[in-house]
């Protein structure tokens, strides 16, 4: 999707009708616009979940530019501004759209709807298209800007081999609690260590790919020593932990200092790998019949 030519499109219900006439245009300039919606008028929705979409996906490096559109694009605009690598920019006047791109390097553009005729957002749009970032002096300053905080970080850990409900639920539950969620799973060599010379059934590679897929997951570390030694590098605001234990209790076993707070979930009944494993092992009929 980071093709230069992509251009993402979101708006709320006050930008929909805007917004098709930016993704008309746009197909006739010849770039590939992307629409995140919303496609109705008639439903109230909140910016702020749309904003978000395409600003993850900005910050992701998987497109380059996008234009969010509300009523004044004031809102949509505090929302871009939040996520790492986005440089949003609210425009309201043909003068100020290729300086932002000049001098700021702005990468969403932000239009109110209620603020300019559509023919003036659309030039502006151009504008802004077409308009190159001017690097030099500009550089350095876009530099000096502080680099976004990833807010509140949770970190939890595991094996997860061969996943099942317990661990979607823990994961789910982990994310519901901060901004960012990062997930160190053992190597393979440390699960043979802990589980024995059969395990895992999956190579750490392969589970980090299948961790790292799932949405509420941010960031996946593999590790092989010591546990503490991963969660100072990470340096969480919250450490979640699955099982049976108190927060007391896996604060004084973890060696958790006390400004990190510990979460506990509680185990998801008569769900673990190992109840999987030897379920499977009962099955005598697996193999395909002639």
């Amino acid at each position: 999707m980071s093709n230069k030519s992509t251009i993402l499109l979101a708006a709320d219900h006050n930008g929909v009708q805007l917004k098709e006439k930016v993704f008309n245009f746009l197909k006739r300039e010849g770039y590939c616009p992307i629409d995140l919606g919303p496609y109705s008028t008639h439903e109230s929705v909140d910016y702020v979940d749309y904003a978000v979409q395409l600003s993850q996906i900005i910050s992701a490096g998987s497109a380059t530019k996008g234009v969010l559109i509300c009523g004044t694009g004031v809102g949509m605009s505090i929302v871009a501004n939040k996520f790492s690598e986005v440089r949003a920019a609210l425009v309201h006047s043909t003068y100020v759209a290729p300086k932002s791109r000049e001098h700021n390097d702005s990468n969403v553009l932000c239009l109110g709807a209620w603020v300019l005729e559509d023919d003036t957002n659309l030039e502006i749009i151009k504008l802004w298209l077409n308009e190159e970032f001017g690097g030099g002096r500009h550089v350095k300053r876009i530099e000096k800007i502080p680099k976004t905080k990833k807010g509140r970080l949770v970190f939890t850990n595991g094996v997860f081999d061969i996943l099942h409900t317990g661990h979607i639920d823990l994961l789910r539950f982990s994310k519901s609690l901060g901004d960012y969620l990062v997930v160190a799973i053992n190597t393979d060599a440390a699960v043979r260590k802990l589980k024995g010379p059969n395990r895992p059934i999956n190579t750490e590679e392969d589970r980090k790919r299948v961790i790292e897929a799932i949405r509420e997951v941010d960031e996946v570390v593999l590790f092989d020593g010591s546990l503490e030694e991963v969660r100072e590098q990470i340096n969480p605001d919250v450490v979640v932990k699955g099982g049976e234990w108190t927060a007391k209790e896996v604060r004084a076993r973890d060696c958790i200092p006390d400004h990190v707070g510990i979460k506990i979930f509680p185990l998801v009944k008569d769900y673990s790998t190992t109840n999987i494993l030897e379920k499977i092992k009962t099955i005598d009929d697996w193999k395909k019949k002639e």
